[in-house]
């Protein structure tokens, strides 16, 4: 056997996935082919639905209920996965093989706490005693940079928030000192100054165990810090491979160089004063006696986009609870229109219930999967609006035609059928239906591939100028804030440290902390990372 086929740790040859009935399949993957050496990461980039993820999967024997393995091989470290028993497959999976989800808070278990979830695999493989698993996993997390090292593993998954969960689960991951890591978007909920930090563990970890890694994202700056070589795929099939400098230089595909001319999107900051519509003014809320925001004073122009940026645990979610009404502030109070908001969403009328609606992050676990997109959409016209009959009907159109999906392809489809940008403009109709005139974003693009994330984008600033919406966008993505933000709100640990027109904000910020959050931003340059850190 050669030198190079035996530094082969994975060799997928022809690969095709297949879901649905055999005599006509949907394909998933087409002969695909992927290698990959120990100390090598690769990174896998293309729109929603190019199979990704699946590939992924397949890295580690895996696939999705539904579908099956229809043709080629996947061989890891010598051994053929596609034809393994699943209790063979079960004792590679976590001891040298590892997956990190992109949805931490839908794959923590929501019983247990966080240490017991993230020391069981090296218990079960043998790896490690338990207290020496606890001991290792403290370690991991002050690696990832997570709060209150010693203790947070004690909290229970909703105890935490969203970046520290994806945090956590890619410590979770690296508990075993697996040979190969699957890594499916693990930074998409982290804002960047901890982006930094968790790329490079991750980054140290491959390279000091000498470990293979695929990391499949849609943040082209991102995988470029990560990959050695990097793959574009579509509709299942490899487009082009190069190496990561060769491809950020010199794309062969067009679809390729339309990948990476979607970080264009520029719209020009509106600064002519408007009235606000909405104002919180000394604004302190928490959880029991812990305080999360402090004194907190925005306002929000009338028909504009107020972007609010800061890391996680800034507070920023906190402050849209509150303004939405499900959670009470401790002191201040938020205003609409000059006069006191209720506190609570339900002391409120059906106007004002109407007229402040929120778009999640997460459509997958924000929609109900049991529901047709028909479904969904009308029970909120219903609802808000009191429609009925072929006036519900009607309006359910007009909500699709709105977000630019096809009535007669979508609505009787079922959530779990729709791709994910597909299902985000499900949950920005659903949000239309009620016809607001104040709109909370939260991170609504950051699980979405840059393609798709563009087209949201473009959705959301059309609506906004037919409809004259007014929106808080809350985000950690700085890219984003630079492309649609009309003036900006940085919050840090429950205060605002900065707030102001989105150029002067980005062009001439006032505070040191603005200006780490600026120079954190990962650049398409694969040397940036190492800078950084050097730097810091």
């Amino acid at each position: 056997m050669s030198e190079a086929k035996m530094d082969t740790l994975l060799d997928m040859r022809g690969l095709r996935l297949e879901a649905g009935p055999k005599s006509d399949p949907t394909v998933i993957l087409q002969g695909l082919d992927l290698q990959l050496k120990r100390g090598e990461v690769v990174g896998l980039v293309g729109e929603s639905g190019a199979g990704k993820s699946s590939a992924g999967l397949a890295a580690m024997g895996v696939v999705r209920d539904g579908v099956r393995f229809a043709g080629g091989s996947v061989t890891f470290d010598g051994t053929e996965l596609t034809s393994q028993s699943p209790r063979r497959l079960r004792k590679l999976l976590g001891r040298r093989m590892a997956y990190v989800a992109q949805s931490a808070a839908a794959s923590f278990n929501p019983a247990h706490r966080v240490i017991d979830q993230v020391t069981e695999a090296p218990v079960l493989h043998g790896v490690m005693s338990r207290p020496e698993a606890e001991e290792d996993a403290i370690r991991l997390f002050r690696q990832m940079q997570l709060p209150d090292a010693d203790r947070i593993g004690m909290r229970y998954p909703h105890q935490m928030s969203g970046g520290q969960l994806q945090r956590a689960m890619t410590g979770m991951a690296m508990a075993c000192r697996p040979d190969l890591i699957v890594f499916d978007e693990p930074t998409t909920a982290l804002d960047v100054t901890t982006q930094i930090e968790v790329l490079g563990a991750m980054r140290d970890i491959v390279e000091r165990y000498d470990a293979a890694a695929i990391y499949i994202t849609h943040d082209l700056a991102v995988v470029s810090q990560m990959a050695d070589r990097i793959m574009v795929m579509r509709h299942g099939q490899e487009v082009e491979t190069q190496p990561t400098r060769d491809m950020l230089a010199t794309p062969r595909e067009d679809y390729t160089r339309s990948l990476w001319s979607v970080r264009s999107l520029n719209r020009p900051a509106r600064v002519e004063p408007r009235p606000a519509l909405l104002e919180c003014r000394d604004l302190s809320a928490g959880y029991g006696d812990v305080k999360v925001l402090h004194d907190v004073s925005v306002e929000l122009p009338r028909g504009r986009t107020t972007t609010v940026v800061g890391e996680s645990g800034s507070g920023k979610s906190t402050l849209a609870k509150v303004i939405a009404g499900l959670m009470p502030p401790m002191s201040g109070q938020v205003l609409w229109q000059g006069d006191p908001l209720p506190a609570d969403y339900r002391a409120r009328d059906r106007d004002l219930l109407h007229d402040v609606q929120m778009i999640y992050q997460m459509a997958d676990t924000a929609l109900n999967p049991r529901h047709t997109v028909r479904e969904t959409l009308a029970r909120p016209a219903r609802f808000c609006r009191g429609l009925t009959g072929k006036a519900l009907q009607s309006r359910v159109r007009d909500l699709m035609d709105l977000i630019e999906l096809s009535p007669d392809k979508f609505l009787d489809r079922r959530i779990p059928e729709l791709s994910g940008g597909q299902k985000q403009r499900i949950g920005i109709a659903r949000a239309l239906a009620a016809e607001p005139r104040f709109v909370i974003c939260d991170e609504v693009t950051s699980a979405l591939d840059q393609l798709v994330a563009g087209g949201i984008l473009r959705l959301l600033m059309r609506l906004q100028d037919e409809l004259d919406l007014t929106y808080m966008f809350i985000t950690h993505d700085l890219a984003t804030v630079r492309a649609i933000a009309d003036q900006v709100v940085i919050m840090q640990k429950g205060r605002v440290v900065e707030q102001g027109p989105r150029d002067r904000i980005f062009d001439a910020p006032q505070q040191d902390y603005t200006r780490r959050l600026l120079d954190a931003v990962p650049q398409m340059d694969p040397d940036w990372l190492s800078r950084v850190r050097a730097a810091s």
